[in-house]
């Protein structure tokens, strides 16, 4: 009976969870919609970033009460006062920008184009001054625009959530844009007990819970002056983190299921083409 219980609640924490997502990021939607028309773009863009940090906040703070996920975060916290800079993490699953944003009031976040026409987050997006990530030629000037009024850029440098463990093929922009702006690279790693929302995992469909998060700053990386040098280091370093890095579960606040409860989550992945190995 308690283990029934238990597979209840933690459908109850999933879907309520996505919920309260999907409530607060279509009343910001419909609020966004209405202002993006009469407030100045700088005003526009404190106001649009504030509100998305403080949303993906409310929404993981509702997720840790539950006790049923668990996001170590407090690493992040050292960024919010720094100068401009490049936040580079890798991509483990959907939730890595709403942790990271959550924790920093000034990023602008680097998007697909699909995304910025989402119902749910496009119009925020906007507002916030979000960048699209194509052309690249724009998106790379717009990206260094922004960096050089005060910003941190929040940028995926894998382009989409990791297929290859442990870490994809990184895409050149980062490098482009860290050069044009003469800003650093700051690396960040993002550690999970579970595949959750990784690339091929259906939205709605439950893991095994308690879910655990750690997000550790990585190595600061300077301006680059060879652009294709510079990404194959970066590269090497993010295997080597990733790795090398200390098994999470020995972290008493980094919950994980058993070996065999996770081999059979990332099996049915496998149909899909994606690799965890």
């Amino acid at each position: 009976m308690r283990d029934i219980l238990l597979t209840i609640y933690d459908y109850f924490v999933l879907y309520m969870g996505l919920l309260w997502l999907g409530f607060l990021s279509l009343s910001w939607t419909i609020l966004a919609t209405l202002l993006y028309p009469f407030l100045p773009a700088r005003y526009a863009t404190l106001l649009g970033r504030h509100v998305i940090m403080i949303s993906f906040r409310a929404y993981l703070a509702s997720l840790t009460i539950s006790r049923r996920c668990n996001f170590d975060l407090s690493e992040l916290d050292v960024l919010k006062d720094e100068a401009p800079l490049i936040i580079a993490p890798n991509h483990p699953c959907l939730l890595d920008a709403v942790m990271i944003i959550s924790r920093l009031p000034n990023v602008a976040c680097v998007m697909k184009a699909e995304l910025m026409n989402n119902l749910f987050l496009g119009a925020g997006a906007r507002l916030a001054r979000y960048i699209c990530n194509g052309p690249i030629r724009d998106m790379v000037k717009q990206a260094s625009e922004d960096l050089n009024i005060g910003s941190h850029l929040l940028l995926f440098p894998e382009g989409t959530r990791t297929i290859n463990q442990p870490i994809n093929s990184l895409k050149g922009s980062i490098a482009l844009i860290s050069k044009l702006a003469k800003l650093p690279v700051q690396t960040v790693l993002i550690e999970t007990n579970s595949p959750y929302l990784s690339k091929g995992w259906p939205l709605f469909r439950k893991p095994i819970l308690p879910v655990s998060y750690k997000v550790r700053l990585g190595k600061r990386f300077n301006p680059p002056i060879d652009t294709h040098h510079f990404i194959a280091e970066l590269e090497d370093y993010f295997s080597q983190a990733l790795t090398s890095s200390s098994n999470p579960a020995a972290n008493e606040n980094f919950a994980c299921p058993d070996k065999a409860q996770r081999s059979a989550e990332l099996d049915k992945l496998k149909p899909k083409g994606t690799n965890y190995s």
